[in-house]
């Protein structure tokens, strides 16, 4: 991991710092290839367990030649296969409208890296059926945005409560108290915590 990460959290936070030394090491964040497979793979993971998420997103990603995900081919798989992948139709329309949205060049994604966080939320959260969640999820992942935290996350709110030994799942002003602290890395703070929601 990271020097630079490291001191910075044994700066600013010992309680958070005390994990680094209990789990696997943290990797760089790197740069997604594919942003439209990656929104879909978020569409998917919405209010799914990791592991469920990750069966359905396989079988999903099988759905497509040679793996690989595309707008276009979206568009041309029939509805009931990708719901019979084990997704929504909720989650089908959603992701069928984004790919109609890309290739009818109603949006670039492409051009998404060029703008902040907050303008990026903003465009993303216009598309049907993505909510902040998901785009804070694109940020961290697909962009690698070293600063984001996604206070919306049940996983992140849960490992906050618990290394923090709070009674309660913590409030919208803890979270924000304590993860102000963590910029202007709060992704790697995120994966730390994750890792500690996975136990």
């Amino acid at each position: 991991m990271d020097k630079r990460l490291i001191e910075h959290f044994k700066k600013v936070d010992p309680i958070l710092f005390k994990v680094l030394g209990k789990i696997r090491p943290l990797a760089p964040l790197e740069k997604s290839e594919n942003f439209f497979a990656d929104i879909c793979e978020a569409i998917i993971n919405q209010q799914l367990s990791d592991k469920a998420a990750r069966t359905i997103f396989n079988k999903f990603k099988n759905l497509f030649s040679k793996e690989i995900i595309t707008a276009e081919k979206l568009l041309k798989i029939p509805e009931s296969k990708i719901k019979e992948a084990g997704t929504s139709w909720k989650k089908v329309e959603f992701m069928k409208n984004l790919a109609k949205k890309v290739v009818k060049r109603e949006i670039n994604l492409g051009k998404l890296d060029g703008l902040v966080d907050e303008e990026i939320i903003n465009e993303l959260t216009k598309l049907h059926g993505i909510g902040r969640w998901t785009a804070e999820m694109f940020l961290m992942f697909s962009l690698a945005r070293e600063d984001v935290f996604s206070a919306g996350d049940l996983g992140l709110r849960r490992a906050m409560q618990k290394l923090y030994k709070m009674k309660n799942e913590p409030t919208q002003k803890q979270i924000e108290k304590i993860s102000s602290k963590w910029s202007p890395y709060r992704t790697y703070a995120a994966l730390i915590l994750w890792r500690i929601s996975d136990g």
